[in-house]
Formats: C-alpha cells, sequence, structure tokens
C-alpha cells in the first residue's frame, strides 16, 4: 500500500530494569517495559484518575542495545521512536497461537533518547546509525577561520 507509514512515539518510565539476551545469530536484543500514564479529574466524584498503559520495546540495533543495558533502569525515562510490529507464536502449554504486538528500533527511522539525565537540561539522543556515519562523534578537523 502506498502512503502507508508505521511509527511509533512514546515517553515514558522504564518499568524495570533492560532485559537483554543473546539470539541465536549471536547478537544480543534488548527488551523495555515501558509505561505511559494519563491522568484526569473525574467531573462528577472530582476523584483524581490514572490509567497505564504498558509498552514493549525491543531493539535489535547491537549500538543501542549497549547503551541500554549500560545506562537504564528501572524509572528510567525515555523517549522512542520505532515501527509496531505483531508477532505470532504458539503456546505449548494450550497448542493455541498467541500474538503479541511490540515496538521495534531497528534501521535508521528509530532512536532512543534517554531524559532526566545527570541534570535536568542533559539529555542524551541516541539515534540508530553507524557510528562512522555520526558527525558529531568524528572530531572537528576543519580550520577555525572561515575564509570569506
Amino acid at each position: 500500500m502506498s502512503g502507508s507509514l508505521n511509527k511509533v512515539l512514546l515517553i515514558g518510565r522504564l518499568g524495570a530494569d533492560p532485559e537483554v539476551k543473546q539470539m541465536v545469530n549471536g547478537k544480543n536484543v534488548a527488551t523495555l517495559s515501558i509505561a505511559t500514564s494519563q491522568s484526569w479529574k473525574d467531573k462528577s466524584t472530582g476523584e483524581k484518575k490514572q490509567k497505564t498503559e504498558w509498552h514493549r520495546v525491543v531493539i535489535f540495533n547491537e549500538g543501542l542495545v549497549n547503551v541500554a543495558q549500560q545506562y537504564l533502569k528501572k524509572g528510567s525515562q525515555v523517549y522512542v521512536e520505532g515501527q509496531l510490529t505483531t508477532r505470532k507464536w504458539r503456546d505449548e502449554k494450550t497448542q493455541q497461537d498467541k500474538y503479541s504486538t511490540q515496538i521495534v528500533i531497528q534501521g535508521f527511522n528509530s532512536s532512543l533518547t534517554m531524559l532526566g539525565g545527570r541534570s535536568n537540561n542533559e539529555n542524551k539522543e541516541i539515534e540508530n546509525k553507524p557510528l562512522s556515519e555520526d558527525i558529531s562523534s568524528q572530531p572537528n578537523d576543519l580550520d577555525d577561520e572561515i575564509p570569506f
């Protein structure tokens, strides 16, 4: 289908430390459990209400897996950009097909931003790019003087 878009943007907090596992191909994958909350005041009772949604986020990019493992922990606030996917699996006990929907961080259209770092002004964005293409990490060999 042309003209379609599969993009998910979330800001939330981790409900647990990232879970990192090794896949059959030897690469690591990280799984995050992110909570997003919505609160409101009930008009009839004046009572404050809150609803929390839980989102499963799977990171396949090796660099972002390492960042998640090193820097993220339960309670960390993150901004995530990824794609929504649904996978099918078979429950061995009941012999029934089950479905799981998750947000996948993979490829160039994905990112992970750590919010609320050491200071409130310090946010760290990690985009899903090869390090060699990240200009900000390359030394600046340009002269300070601009010839015009």
